[in-house]
Formats: structure tokens, sequence, C-alpha cells
């Protein structure tokens, strides 16, 4: 199954017709604006209302037939950013992986860790809350607050839902705060690629030219697969989702 058919539908999506009233209206009116302020209080009333569905309940297909590619050892450090309460945490922690994961919203590291019958332990660092538990440990609050030294080393970035999430601007920011967090380290990165007037995001429209452009000074990248969305986006807009393979340059691949 696609991996985006289903989980962008309903208020995930916001769309010049839809401004409405009251606050889901008023939620609908800041995606279409979208600065670095806008996009924060975006995200964050979406869990605060519970609008939530962009989660996957399970493991999302691409990571599990996709991940491998990476040729990582047990025990790596996996990055995944802007990972609200995702199930691919739980997945890749089951594969023998350590998983850091960065999240806006504190709701959502709390459900995460609620929903896995797990009480985390959790530490001030900075302007950040990190929750850890077992193998996974979530740094809850600005993506662009985290430092190198907070993060540590990592040896490998999974970003399904963080770079779709983001405007333009915001994206190419985020692209250039990711490589100095971590350096040129191997990624997977999964796209999604449409008419933008037809929807305005997010998920936003990340075509093979900004992520060439973005990631091609640091990476020797490769396309997976490519797969049309079941039913299109809210059954109206075609769309296609990209996998992408990063490695970096150098390394020798």
């Amino acid at each position: 199954m696609s991996g985006f058919s289903h989980i962008f539908s309903g208020e995930a999506i916001a769309s010049s017709e839809e401004e409405g009233t009251g606050s889901a209206g008023k939620g609908r009116r800041i995606a279409e604006v979208m600065d670095a302020a806008s996009n924060a209080v975006f995200w964050q009333e979406k869990w605060e209302r519970g609008e939530t569905g962009f989660h996957e309940a399970r493991a999302n297909p691409f990571l599990t037939l996709h991940f491998g590619a990476l040729d990582l050892p047990v025990g790596a450090r996996i990055f995944v950013p802007l990972c609200g309460m995702s199930q691919d945490m739980v997945w890749l922690a089951g594969q023998g992986y350590r998983v850091i994961g960065c999240e806006l919203s504190e709701i959502a590291v709390e459900q995460f860790f609620s929903d896995l019958g797990v009480t985390p332990d959790v530490v001030q660092v900075g302007t950040l809350r990190r929750f850890s538990a077992g193998a996974i440990s979530i740094f809850a609050g600005n993506i662009f607050d985290l430092t190198p030294d907070i993060l540590g080393p990592v040896e490998a970035i999974y970003d399904r839902a963080a770079l779709i999430a983001l405007p333009e601007d915001l994206r190419r920011a985020y692209v250039a705060h990711l490589l100095a967090l971590t350096g040129s380290v191997p990624e997977l990165l999964v796209t999604l690629a449409y008419d933008q007037s037809c929807l305005k995001g997010p998920p936003f429209s990340v075509d093979e030219g900004f992520v060439r452009e973005a990631y091609g000074e640091a990476y020797e990248i490769r396309r997976l697969e490519s797969r049309e969305v079941e039913g299109g986006l809210k059954g109206r807009c075609p769309a296609t989702e990209n996998v992408w393979q990063f490695s970096p340059l150098g390394a020798g691949s």
C-alpha cells in the first residue's frame, strides 16, 4: 500500500478552498502562511486538537523495504527528525538500532511512550527535554535548538515526514541544519511530489530538483523507488512518492 494514500487526509492538508472559521479554520490559514513561527504553531495546534491523521499505526513500508540499503551495523544510532509518535522508531529499535528522535510537540512524545506502556526518563537539556526508554530517546522541542553536542554522533538519518512537512524556505534551513548536526551520514529519505497549486500543503511537494540541489554537494543520490499515491492526495490530486538513498561523497560507495 502506498505510504501516503491514507495518512494525509481531511484536516491534515490545508488548501485555499478550506479556510473556514473557528480553531480548525485558524489552523488552515496558518498553514498557508508557514513562516518559521507559524509552522511551529500549526503543528503544535494539530497535536493539541488531536488532528493526527498523518500518523501511521505501523512501520512505513518504504522503511521496512529499503532501510537495509544503508548497510548499517547493529547498534548504530539512527536520527529520526520531526518524528512525531512514529512506529518507525519502534521498528528500527526492533532491528537492533538505537533511535534518536526530535519532535516539536511534547504531547506527541508523551503519547508515544504511553502507547508503548513505558515510563521514560526525562531530562532537561537546554531548551529541550530528552525522553528516554530502552533503545529510543526523543528530544522534545524545536529541532533548530538541537546542537551536535546535545544530539551526539549518529550513523544515519531516516526522514519520512520531516522534509515534506516544511515549506521551501524552511526546508532549505532544515537541510543546512541537519548537515551541521550530523555531518553527511547515510540517509534514507521519503518525499512526495505533486502539483503544489492543487493543494497548499503540508505535506509539501518536494521534487527531484530540490533534492539534488539541497543535498547534492554532500551526497551521492540514488532514487530507490518511485510510486504513485493510490487514489491521489485527498482523492483529487495525483502524487508520487519517491524513496532516496544518500551516500556520503568520498565514502567509496
